[in-house]
């Protein structure tokens, strides 16, 4: 079966080949494709598939955000990583903030990465995301809790918004996971011991003793006026007897 997959510009092409076709053939393997095809020229590739069952239909879906990923500045040792079932891809394009202006597209470039790198680091510590930027895009790797939250951040510094806004809106985020995953998904209920049969069991004879105490108490609350109250009333126990004695 083959797959067509997005075409990755001519400057990304020898990265997503590696040397002697290495990176080729680690996609690959993680996949679980037969052969990636590479058209060195066009950047057009196409990748063939084994048998249906032979393969994880789920990383055939995920293999060309992989390519994306790749395509777009990032390493394809990080890119990888998305074909792990909770790691996800998301990509903001700047250009949906400040337009096509290129000066501009630096501007907010610089704003993310911040001073050697800093802004993008702790971005990423807070969030575990993985964060790679080229020319009008950001691509976003990452599980579902803190992708969600790194893509918000990167939107919000491309919106104007001051990089101490963006640190507290990520410490927020972060201390509200750290809740969530302390918190108990259920509650388990645990039963009530009927009546207090350990406890008659420790000591000889309790039990007996317990349920004539029953007996009387129940014998007490007959109404004299209940015929069948007062019949079951007056049946004996086993361990019950009538005695006479002359006065």
């Amino acid at each position: 079966m083959r797959q067509p997959l997005p075409r990755v510009p001519r400057d990304r092409i020898a990265v997503l080949i590696g040397a002697k076709g290495a990176t080729r053939k680690e996609l690959e393997k993680a996949a679980g494709c037969k052969h990636i095809q590479i058209d060195s020229s066009t950047g057009e590739i196409e990748v063939t598939w084994p048998a249906p069952g032979e393969f994880d239909p789920v990383k055939a879906l995920k293999l060309p955000d992989v390519i994306k990923a790749v395509g777009r500045g990032m390493a394809p040792t990080r890119a990888i990583q998305l074909l792990q079932d909770d790691w996800f891809f998301e990509m903001v394009d700047l250009r949906d903030h400040v337009g096509k202006r290129s000066n501009q597209q630096r501007r907010i470039r610089a704003r993310i990465i911040g001073s050697e790198g800093k802004i993008r680091k702790m971005i990423e510590q807070h969030t575990g995301a993985e964060i790679s930027i080229y020319k009008s895009t950001v691509v976003l790797v990452g599980d579902g809790d803190g992708l969600g939250s790194a893509r918000q951040a990167i939107e919000m510094l491309a919106s104007g918004s001051e990089h101490g806004t963006v640190m507290k809106f990520l410490e927020r985020e972060r201390k509200k996971s750290r809740l969530d995953a302390r918190s108990l998904d259920y509650i388990i209920e645990k039963e009530s011991p009927t009546d207090t049969e350990d406890f008659q069991d420790l000591v000889p004879g309790l039990a007996a003793v317990a349920d004539r105490r029953n007996r009387r108490l129940k014998a007490a609350q007959v109404d004299p006026e209940n015929e069948e109250e007062v019949l079951e009333m007056m049946e004996l126990s086993e361990d019950e007897e009538v005695s006479w004695e002359e006065e």
